[in-house]
């Protein structure tokens, strides 16, 4: 076998342009294949699926380049839950553009190492600029703002409890009940107290509880207030979270790896407000950002305050190298090796530029009240609020937590819609996170439709003349004509004529609703697709 050919230089673009060809074939294949939001069966049909289809991983002689990556790429294409797909909405996993995905290829070509400025030269450059202009977003009065690029959100909260912690030695983190996971986790590996954790009995942190806890509190102490909940998408009262830490004179941070891009928003750019009294700020432009994996950041009003992040390796920052003018870049993270993330997001800001990102934001969030709107037509459905964000909950009236739980289940076990769950006021609701700007009122709808003639079946048992085979329950759709040759073993489904598809149903008698009243909010009319046409670039 000959040398495999390389992807940088001059003749590496030669090189992956077959291979590219080889790729975008193999994820049309395997999205069609799967054909729906997700593959159906759950675990027991994907696992042995992708394995029959990708083993053996490490065989005695290769399969060579355009077979291998047929292979594996259709299959994990296959079996993937496409955040594209307009009824994959779960979590804060967002569809990413074409043009960064694009702009992600480029980096992997190139492969800079951004832990010395001899691996990463333009790429350091490009990342100081992009980082500052950032920062500069978030606090715009400050002299000098920066930012390091982290792999998320987790990553930047555990930066910022550390710097705090380098500032002021075992700082008592204080956070609201409705905190994200990463604050306790970055607590105990700091070896930090544990934090104090105040009612949110709202969705959002309660001031009184929270002036209770720093009177009753010894100092140092850093509040963590959160932009963006994972749960419902609600934000904590930025401004009066301030003005509490001025009082005891404690230190803020906040947490708004979901709600820090609608700092691009003059629309939304009001939820916002107080942000920048913030000693430190994470953002995390892989969820409302739409950049691939990853894309956090963690800002700070002045550049100083990253020093302590400073760290001596001879062979990669020399004393004598960093006086002669190189760049030190082992300041810029906790990690040594790392990937040239600020390309792709460089790329996203300069196309689309301001107003593109406020379209894309703000559509999506019109997205979020139109779905809102629908659930609270349809008598079969409650609404928990009206979205803050893009996060919406509800669930089938009248139904128990169990069957809640059990709806969402049975969507992703007929690969019919990726929903996620969230335990708020007492009950179990399904949440829908919306991140593509590119899904209509038809597809909201046909969503409902299928969480409505889903609990039918669930509270009602199966519709007359079920389908047989043991798999029939799965279909997702139409027969497919039958596979033949090498993909023939990633069928979806049955054989044709197994199984027949069942029509949606809603309840003949809907439930009174027992959700709790939504707040008198203004109606977003979600703007017509023909109206406002998506940004350039933007992944259909």
């Amino acid at each position: 076998m000959p040398t495999p050919p390389l992807a940088g230089g001059t003749a590496g673009p030669a090189a992956l342009r077959p291979l590219l060809d080889t790729v975008l074939a193999a994820l049309h294949d395997g999205a069609a294949l799967r054909g729906g939001p997700l593959p159906a069966g759950g675990p027991d049909t994907v696992t042995p699926r992708t394995r029959t289809a990708t083993h053996p991983l490490i065989p005695d002689h290769g399969t060579g380049p355009h077979h291998a990556l047929r292979a594996l790429v259709t299959a994990l294409a296959q079996g993937a839950a496409d955040p594209a797909h307009p009824h994959c909405a779960a979590h804060l996993h967002t569809p990413p553009l074409a043009l960064a995905a694009a702009a992600d290829l480029a980096a992997s070509a190139l492969n800079p190492s951004m832990d010395s400025w001899d691996q990463a030269p333009a790429a350091s450059a490009l990342e100081a600029d992009l980082t500052s202009a950032l920062a500069t977003e978030i606090y715009p009065h400050a002299p000098s703002p920066d930012a390091v690029i982290t792999t998320g959100g987790t990553e930047a909260n555990q930066l910022a409890l550390l710097l705090a912690r380098e500032r002021h030695g075992p700082v008592q983190t204080v956070c609201g009940a409705n905190a994200h996971h990463s604050i306790a986790r970055a607590a105990w590996l700091l070896g930090l107290p544990e934090p104090v954790v105040v009612p949110a009995p709202a969705g959002t942190l309660d001031l009184t509880a929270l002036d209770d806890a720093l009177t009753q509190l010894h100092r140092p102490l850093l509040v963590v207030a959160t932009a963006g909940t994972t749960d419902t998408g609600e934000i904590d009262p930025l401004d009066a979270i301030a003005d509490l830490c001025t009082t005891h004179h404690a230190e803020l941070h906040i947490d708004a790896a979901y709600g820090g891009p609608l700092l691009l928003s003059p629309t939304h750019r009001p939820l916002l407000h107080g942000l920048d009294r913030a000693h430190s700020v994470t953002l995390d432009l892989h969820k409302l950002g739409w950049q691939p994996a990853s894309a956090g950041l963690l800002a700070v009003p002045e550049h100083h305050h990253l020093a302590p992040l400073h760290h001596h390796a001879p062979y990669l920052n020399a004393d004598d190298d960093t006086e002669a003018g190189l760049p030190d870049l082992l300041g810029r993270s906790l990690r040594t090796t790392r990937r040239p993330d600020a390309l792709k997001i460089a790329v996203t800001l300069q196309a689309l530029g301001r107003t593109g990102l406020a379209d894309l934001v703000d559509r999506t969030i019109a997205t979020a009240h139109h779905l809102a709107d629908l659930i609270t037509k349809t008598p079969a459905l409650d609404l928990y609020d009206r979205p803050t964000i893009s996060t919406v909950l509800f669930r089938p009236t009248g139904a128990d937590d169990h069957t809640v739980a059990t709806v969402r289940r049975t969507l992703l076990q007929r690969g019919h819609a990726v929903l996620g769950r969230a335990h708020t006021e007492g009950r179990l609701w399904l949440k829908a996170t919306l991140l593509n700007p590119h899904t209509t009122p038809q597809d909201l709808q046909a969503l409902l439709d299928l969480v409505t003639s889903t609990t039918t079946d669930l509270l009602t048992g199966p519709p007359a003349d079920p389908p047989t085979g043991s798999q029939a329950h799965l279909r997702t759709g139409p027969p497919a004509d039958p596979l033949t040759g090498p993909q023939a073993h990633l069928r979806t489904g049955p054989p044709a004529g197994e199984a027949r598809e069942v029509a949606p149903q809603t309840p003949a008698t809907p439930h009174a609703s027992s959700a709790p009243a939504a707040r008198e909010t203004p109606e977003a009319a979600m703007p017509a697709p023909e109206a406002t046409p998506p940004a350039p670039d933007a992944a259909p």
